[in-house]
């Protein structure tokens, strides 16, 4: 499926590709509703209508702002992160694969549109640093990967031959916008929440386990 001699970068997204989105579900769509509506001691009709309105933030910097629905919620977004902290974990053998990674000869980038906050509460928990060559945060580029200005930035600071690079990301509307930026390699991701049904992505092929994209290593009979 992939050429690895026309490999140079590795880009990578983190939620729902390197790591299980099953957190980051349960934590925007449940139990941040829940628990704010117990601090601000409010109804069931609150907690659906702040799900609305994150929802409605999908794609912008705001959607992936911890700091923006702190301010927003008047809550200590973090804290009520590390409440349910223990469902932050890596997608099936994406360890494996970063370990192919790191052996290998590709520059491997994470590029994620989670903000600061958010990494340094995930990567501690998960070791992703020790595989990473970088790790680019749309937040410190101000805008989110959805957007074509994102890859312009990125190519700033991380440069990369769009042709000789390979981007893994579990949201097709980012994979859209990494080629039309002429990214050539790009795959998704059948299954970012391992608590939820897998996705069709019609427009990209999707993978169900890295080692479907690894050669054959294994030595001839």
């Amino acid at each position: 499926m992939i050429d690895w001699r026309a490999i140079d970068t590795v880009l990578l997204d983190m939620d729902g590709t390197l790591l299980d989105l099953h957190f980051d579900s349960h934590f925007w769509l449940e139990h941040l509703p829940r628990r704010y509506a117990e601090l601000h001691r409010l109804d069931a009709a609150a907690q659906d209508a702040l799900k609305a309105r994150i929802i409605g933030e999908q794609g912008t910097l705001n959607w992936y702002s911890l700091s923006y629905w702190s301010d927003e919620l008047n809550v200590d977004i973090v804290a009520l992160k590390r409440e349910v902290q223990h469902l932050i974990g890596l997608r099936s053998d994406a360890l494996d694969f970063l370990k192919w990674l790191k052996r290998s000869h590709p520059r491997v980038v994470l590029a994620t549109n989670a903000d600061r906050a958010s990494l340094e509460l995930k990567l501690p928990l998960t070791g992703l640093e020790t595989y990473l060559d970088a790790i680019v945060s749309s937040a410190d580029l101000g805008v989110a990967k959805e957007a074509q200005e994102f890859w312009f930035e990125l190519q700033e600071v991380e440069p990369f031959d769009p042709t000789r690079t390979l981007f893994i990301d579990d949201n097709p509307h980012v994979l859209e916008s990494a080629r039309e930026y002429g990214i050539r390699h790009l795959l998704g991701i059948k299954q970012p929440d391992s608590s939820r049904p897998e996705k069709a992505l019609e427009e990209f092929i999707a993978l169900d386990r890295f080692a479907t994209i690894l050669p054959d290593e294994r030595p001839p009979h």
